[in-house]
């Protein structure tokens, strides 16, 4: 089992030490939070070893898992990585791009792994069509969200957006050729809702849109792509794949047809996958304890959280 260490006891922190702890993969060695009184109160409540600096838990560990606020991301990591252990880090992975860089090249250098914590990639409900997902055109995404003033630090896009920056690179075999964008900032002092276009050198178009000020909640995704339609609620782990085929010569009495105006028919119908439950915050903590077990490349590896906030910083500088 790897020794693991957690940094930052917030909200999200506080999730992380749960499952680490919960987890056959793990040792939860314990943790360190800046705010010392919040650090007491989570000993004292779940137990957990609280660690009155970073030096000392890193110190006692294989891997540190980067839970704090993304301005301290940076510092956090090169302490981690100065030492030879292995990062798992929120996203987005830094606050600036030169900063990322800077993590995966002192990564390489001691040849250890890390992981950026974009959590949607686990998703079930986008584990379960993204090998459907071939050479999309089109792709729209919502993510809206009540207002809460936790990750108002950062502008939405780095809060919410960048989710489906990082889906979308996942899926889309092309390099980024244009954005544009805009975003209002309505109660915080940077954007809260905004608009991006993403285009691809292949011809792809990536429209998204993002807000923390909504009165409801969405986190929908649509991929448009030849002979398919393939939808996906992160929300609510539901997915919906349409697709087209050449129409039968004696169409059933059901059978959905549609004719354009050349005259070809196609055939309607739906190919909606088994969605597997899972609960993908522990699935990426354990796929990266597997990572590092056999040296091999993590899922959302510290390139792809650089590359995602690359786009949104790209998108933030439109405003």
């Amino acid at each position: 089992m790897l020794k693991v260490g957690v940094l930052g006891a917030g909200h999200l922190g506080k999730i992380h030490l749960r499952l680490l702890n919960q987890s056959d993969k793990y040792e939860l060695v314990g943790f360190y939070d800046a705010d010392v009184n919040n650090a007491k109160k989570v000993e004292a409540e779940f137990g957990y070893t609280y660690f009155n600096s970073i030096e000392s838990l890193v110190d006692a560990v294989d891997m540190v898992d980067i839970v704090t606020p993304t301005l301290s991301h940076y510092d956090c990591a090169k302490q981690a990585i100065s030492k030879g252990k292995h990062i798992f880090i929120e996203k987005p992975i830094t606050n600036t791009v030169e900063e990322a860089e800077h993590i995966r090249n002192l990564l390489a250098e001691h040849n250890i792994r890390g992981q950026v914590g974009h959590v949607e990639r686990f998703n079930p409900a986008f584990i379960a069509i993204k090998d459907q997902v071939k050479n999309p055109m089109f792709i729209e995404t919502h993510r809206l969200a009540e207002f809460n003033p936790r990750g108002t630090d950062v502008p939405v896009v780095l809060d919410l957006m960048i989710h489906d920056i990082d889906i979308i690179l996942s899926v889309v075999n092309s390099k980024v050729k244009n954005v544009s964008a805009s975003g209002v900032s309505v109660i915080s002092d940077t954007p809260d809702i905004a608009n991006a276009r993403i285009e691809f050198e292949n011809g792809c178009v990536a429209n998204l849109t993002a807000s923390r000020i909504s009165l409801k909640n969405m986190r929908k995704t649509r991929f448009f792509q030849k002979d398919a339609y393939i939808s996906v609620d992160f929300l609510e782990k539901k997915c919906e794949v349409v697709k087209m085929k050449d129409a039968p010569e004696l169409p059933g009495d059901f059978d959905m047809i549609l004719q354009n105006a050349e005259g070809v028919k196609k055939q309607i119908y739906f190919d909606n996958p088994e969605i597997a439950n899972n609960n993908a915050i522990l699935d990426e903590l354990e796929t990266f304890a597997d990572a590092i077990n056999t040296n091999s490349r993590p899922i959302v590896s510290l390139h792809d959280g650089t590359e995602a906030l690359r786009v949104a910083t790209m998108i933030i500088n439109q405003f």
